[in-house]
């Protein structure tokens, strides 16, 4: 069955490095279907237009501190 991975897995899988993250793999049904169930792979599209799954992230706006001027006198 053939998956295409959400993420990418750390280690090896049969002395191999697992795919990169959004490529497509060939895996036995039942590996197949757990990672499918475990959210790692997904069933791929095979439409033409379809490419590497792209994340989109925004980031949030910077943090802005406002200087008071002035650093407090040290306590006697």
């Amino acid at each position: 069955m053939r998956v295409r991975m959400k993420v990418t897995v750390s280690g090896t899988r049969d002395g191999e490095p697992w795919p990169e993250r959004g490529s497509v793999v060939d895996l036995p049904d039942d590996e197949a279907r757990q990672l499918i169930a475990g959210g790692l792979a997904a069933e791929p599209d095979d439409s033409p237009e379809a490419g590497p799954l792209v994340e989109e992230a925004t980031a949030p706006p910077a943090e802005t501190s406002t200087p008071t001027g002035r650093k407090p006198r040290a306590q006697k």
